[in-house]
């Protein structure tokens, strides 16, 4: 077939034509599926010509007459209208402008405006027609890519096409006159690019990284590269084809893998793969365009990085055949033996994580091998106790696995079991108390010296010779006493079951077994002594003491005893009262109510108010039993209606008189005035206080304030002043050792010392400044008032000083003093030395 009818319409030729004759004629059948209505229509196909325009084909008159060439069109091509037929035979019917899709080459050099197709209305031989073109390419973005010429109708293209950017166009052609007025319908343009081979494929990824199993059979899977081409892949411009390029490395094949041209699939095209050889391989493939003819296609290149993963195909292996460890006895969680194996899989992964087993040589489980997760190694360890009296050695069997299970076909090698041989070492083990606690069972109040029982230990080194002695470790009454050779336990003072230290009728005491061995070893064992009750303590009366109304009514006193005793030598008690003195019995009477209790009520009618104290006799049922006479504190006191002691009633049975009364109001008067008296005394203090403030200001009184002062004179800048004011020699006239008006102001003036007025206790307010006068005359008459602790002469140091003057060390020096290092002391020191050290006098 050389033509075929595309869906929209278009007809195109199949592959390239030898046209017979200037003249080709076929016809083209459309229906309407719905309707069943069927057009033909014949199409005749003349073969282009140049021509002049004025030469060729005139188009019939009444007929729309369209010439159209794809690439390049010649000047007038004409393409007679179709004509459509129907069941009933042919018949004309009139449509608006139809023209085929025109196809322009993308890339195009030249030269532009280069010519697409030309317009004609039939109308234009009667009245003169413009013509124009609307849409995208037009005179929309983008714009100007075509262009027709207003008069002729002929349509251009202005510069090179890019199918990439935009692959077809659509525009709207107009015919109007002169006027603006429409002359046809508008007709549609649609403009195809054609594909031209300009794009290189681009793959999505530079580097592409897959995996496969190490063993994996020919044909497995690996990965998929994808490249795309910008070119119509309905084209052989963007049909993709894919092969390798390179492998590397080269081994065990140099053709390892191959990819689907079409697909892309990297699939494995050898056997042989293995980890522990070859890890990773790097694969270069090659994307081809034009169905991936190296010749005229365009290609690009991408890096497949395809990870041999490890599969569990080596079984670990033991580096030696047997071990050998040591442990001592009665040590656990020690290591005793490391196991080194060896597995060619993947580090750190399930296929080389070992997994140890002992499969014989342990049957108490005193073993297991633990897995050191950064070597690998088996660590022997003792996780149960050994005995070297017991076992002396254990030979063991262990063997190694994987986490993983091995790979299908593969074995368990033999060296995959191994032989571990441990040695026990023997050591001072401690003796032990066989029963421990040790309980036995003896009444209480046994005398001092009865033997209890034998505490004995027992030493587990039956291989050595060694001796045992024995110790208290704890005794807390300090009751018993143990033989150090023997172990045998005696009394050492009376047992009893009362006493703090028993806890729920039990005494326990620890003893310490040591050997001599070398290093010694001890051990402790708990004595445990169940005290037997016997009936060693008399009943206690309660309560010790009580109320009752001095005339006998429903009220009564209920007593109770307590015996620290336990059943049977407690109740029921028996409560009596005593014959003598007759008067309790006379008084009182008890009425039982149980065997744990009983009632104390008057027998006479009334009763002095006051306090009074019953004996009474309580005997508990121990065998033998015993007796104890308790006294209980009775108050008899007068009651109101509701049988309840009155206030005054309270008081006169309690012993107090109105003597007492008074004397306890006078004391409390007493203490009273005692608390008034401080108030005043401390108001009055308070006062003193506040007056003496006012004759010191806070900020002048120096007993509150350090005076800091930046400058202690000295030195000739501070000489300008006369000390002679300050010294006062008038005063020192007396003083026979010392020239008059010369005297070191740092020392304290010898001499009559005036007296100060003295202050008021309470001074009147207009008395202060009489007292501030007098105190200053005074001050000014004090030869030994300050500044004679603070002002310092540097010129003259005193007479009688071993240090003398500056000039008379000057003048005694003869020149052969260095005063160079009062340079060192500053800018005034300095002139000092220049003054003095170059020996001329001041």
């Amino acid at each position: 077939m050389d033509f075929k009818v595309g869906a929209d319409g278009t007809v195109f030729a199949t592959r390239e034509l030898q046209v017979p004759s200037e003249q080709v004629a076929f016809t083209v059948t459309a229906w309407d599926s719905q309707t069943a209505e069927k057009w033909d229509a014949v199409v005749r196909l003349l073969v282009a010509q140049t021509s002049s325009p004025h030469s060729g084909h005139k188009p019939q008159k009444g007929k729309k007459i369209v010439a159209l060439d794809p690439s390049p069109p010649p000047k007038d091509t004409l393409l007679p209208w179709p004509q459509h037929q129907n069941a009933n035979g042919l018949r004309r019917r009139k449509r608006d402008w139809v023209i085929p899709p025109i196809n322009v080459p993308e890339n195009s050099r030249g030269p532009f405006p280069q010519q697409l197709v030309r317009i004609r209305s039939d109308k234009d031989n009667d009245i003169p027609i413009r013509y124009s073109i609307t849409g995208v390419g037009a005179d929309q973005p983008p714009m100007e890519v075509f262009s027709i010429d207003s008069m002729s109708g002929r349509m251009y293209v202005t510069r090179p096409m890019d199918r990439e950017e935009h692959a077809s166009y659509h525009l709207r052609a107009h015919a109007v006159d002169m006027n603006g007025n429409k002359v046809e319908n508008p007709i549609d343009l649609y403009i195809y690019v054609i594909d031209m081979n300009d794009n290189r494929p681009e793959f999505i990824n530079q580097v592409y990284n897959g995996s496969v199993d190490e063993g994996s059979k020919p044909g497995t899977y690996v990965m998929t590269v994808t490249a795309n081409d910008a070119d119509d892949s309905t084209t052989a411009n963007g049909m993709v084809r894919y092969r390798i390029v390179t492998q590397t490395p080269q081994s065990p094949s140099q053709n390892m893998f191959t990819i689907n041209s079409e697909t892309g699939d990297i699939v494995t095209v050898a056997a042989g793969l293995d980890r522990e050889k070859v890890q990773q391989y790097t694969v270069i493939v090659q994307a081809t365009d034009m169905e991936g003819n190296l010749n005229y296609g365009l290609s690009n290149t991408a890096t497949a990085i395809i990870t041999v993963t490890d599969v569990n195909d080596n079984p670990p292996e033991f580096t030696a055949s047997t071990f050998a460890g040591e442990v001592p006895e009665n040590r656990v969680e020690t290591v005793v033996a490391n196991l080194t194996v060896m597995d060619r899989d993947q580090p750190h992964s399930p296929n080389w994580n070992a997994v140890y087993r002992i499969i014989s040589g342990d049957p108490s489980g005193h073993f297991s091998v633990r897995t050191d997760p950064v070597t690998n190694e088996g660590m022997v360890t003792v996780v149960k106790a050994v005995d070297y009296e017991l076992n002396r050695a254990f030979m063991l069997t262990v063997m190694v696995s994987n986490q993983a299970p091995l790979a299908s076909g593969i074995q368990m090698s033999f060296q995959s079991t191994a032989g571990v041989t441990i040695s026990v070492m023997d050591i001072n083990e401690a003796p032990y108390f066989p029963s421990n606690h040790k309980l036995i069972r003896l009444e209480e109040g046994v005398p001092p010296g009865t033997v209890l029982t034998t505490f004995s230990a027992v030493d587990p080194d039956r291989f050595m010779q060694q001796a045992v002695r024995y110790s208290k470790l704890s005794d807390p009454a300090s009751w018993l006493h143990i033989n150090a050779t023997n172990g045998q336990i005696t009394t050492a003072a009376v047992l009893d079951r009362e006493s703090l230290y028993t806890k729920n009728n039990v005494y326990e005491a620890t003893f310490l077994a040591a050997d001599n061995g070398i290093p010694p070893a001890s051990g402790t064992g708990t004595l445990q002594i169940y005290l037997i009750d016997i009936n060693d303590n008399a009943p206690e009366l309660l309560p010790k003491e009580a109320q009752i109304c001095e005339k006998p009514n429903l009220n009564a006193i209920n007593i109770t005893a307590a015996d620290a005793d336990v059943d049977p030598n407690i109740g029921p008690y028996v409560f009596e009262l005593p014959f003598v003195p007759a008067a309790v019995r006379k008084n009182w009477t008890i009425t039982r109510l149980n065997g744990d209790y009983a009632q104390l009520s008057l027998r006479i009618l009334y009763l002095e108010a006051g306090m009074y104290d019953v004996p009474i006799i309580v005997t508990d049922s121990g065998n033998p039993p015993l007796s104890n006479t308790s006294i209980i504190k009775v108050k008899v006191c007068p009651c109101d209606d509701n049988g309840d002691c009155t206030t005054i009633g309270a008081v006169a049975a309690a012993g107090l008189g109105t003597g007492a009364i008074v004397a306890i109001l006078i004391c409390i008067l007493i203490l009273l005035t005692t608390v008034l008296l401080f108030v005043m005394w401390m108001k009055r203090r308070e006062k003193e206080r506040h007056t003496k403030q006012l004759l010191i200001d806070p900020e002048d009184d120096v007993r509150d304030n350090i005076l800091k002062y930046d400058e202690e004179g000295g030195g000739e800048e501070d000489q300008d002043y006369d000390l002679s004011q300050l010294q006062q020699p008038e005063a020192m006239g007396h003083v026979p050792s010392k020239a008059p008006g010369v005297r070191r102001v740092d020392e304290r003036p010898v001499g009559a010392e005036p007296q100060y007025p003295i202050r008021p206790m309470v001074p009147h307010p207009g008395d202060i400044g009489d007292f501030i006068n007098e105190g200053l005359r005074a001050a000014d008459n004090d030869p030994t008032a300050p500044p004679y602790d603070s002002l310092l002469v540097f010129d003259y140091e005193g007479s009688g000083s071993t240090a003398g003057s500056v000039s008379s060390l000057n003048s005694s020096s003869s020149g052969d003093q260095d005063y160079d290092y009062l340079n060192d002391w500053g800018p005034r020191f300095k002139k000092l030395a220049d003054m003095y050290g170059g020996g001329e006098e001041d």
